[in-house]
């Protein structure tokens, strides 16, 4: 059996191929997302490359084989399930289910896991909007129509649909400030100069930098005047 580390680094690497639509992982990458010094990073990879689940290259990093792949996206379908599970069923915040998916996406089995999938309906996104791997390992949600917040020009309505900073700290600002996935606004202010992007959901208005902005993922809905 794998690692919790070996499955900690196979799930970040494809995390991260997914999201710069890459498929090779720099070791710079890595020592961001897992918070490793560069050695460490650079000694597992090569560990994974003589386990044949991924291909190593000094300065490109790594990149998953079709074995590292499945292994992967059977840990990205684990964490995502237990999330939703955590949530729709036991009645977690948001903010609170990442720490607690990671601790238990090791100790299930995959039975375990099916068994969840049939109780929840076969849900398509977890509680952020991220799409669900089936046990086959294909995604099972559609985020290719969602856009960056960031993109949207002033008058548009919009729907969150994801959200990829997924800071305990950051969600909880966006529960405080009545936002969650599915929520519907109006893009009230976009300022590249100053870079900030204001919408008004329901009767509240939420600020963010552009940074932030684009890690908020909506659906357009149309447009409306702004006064």
């Amino acid at each position: 059996m794998p690692s919790l580390t070996v499955e900690n680094y196979l799930k970040a690497i494809l995390q991260i191929a997914m999201k710069t639509s890459d498929d090779w992982v720099s070791p710079g990458r890595l020592v961001a997302a897992l918070d490793v010094a560069p050695g460490t990073v650079t000694s597992m990879l090569k560990t994974l490359s003589e386990s044949e689940l991924i291909e190593y290259r000094p300065y490109d990093g790594g990149r998953l084989t079709k074995s590292g792949r499945t292994l992967a996206m059977r840990m990205l379908r684990r964490h995502r399930l237990i999330e939703q599970f955590l949530v729709q069923t036991l009645g977690l915040a948001w903010d609170r289910v990442h720490e607690e998916a990671e601790n238990m996406e090791h100790a299930v089995s995959d039975y375990l896991i099916d068994r969840i999938d049939d109780f929840l309906g076969h849900p398509e996104y977890d509680p952020h909007g991220d799409p669900i791997p089936s046990a086959e390992g294909q995604l099972r949600g559609d985020t290719g129509t969602a856009i960056p917040l960031l993109q949207c020009a002033i008058g548009s309505r919009v729907r969150i649909v994801r959200v990829t900073n997924q800071s305990a700290d950051f969600l909880r600002y966006l529960t405080e400030s009545g936002i969650d996935i599915g929520s519907e606004g109006t893009i009230i202010e976009n300022n590249p100069d100053a870079g900030i992007i204001a919408a008004r959901f329901a009767d509240r208005e939420l600020p963010l930098s552009h940074a932030v902005a684009a890690t908020l993922l909506v659906t357009p809905l149309g447009t409306e005047d702004v006064q």
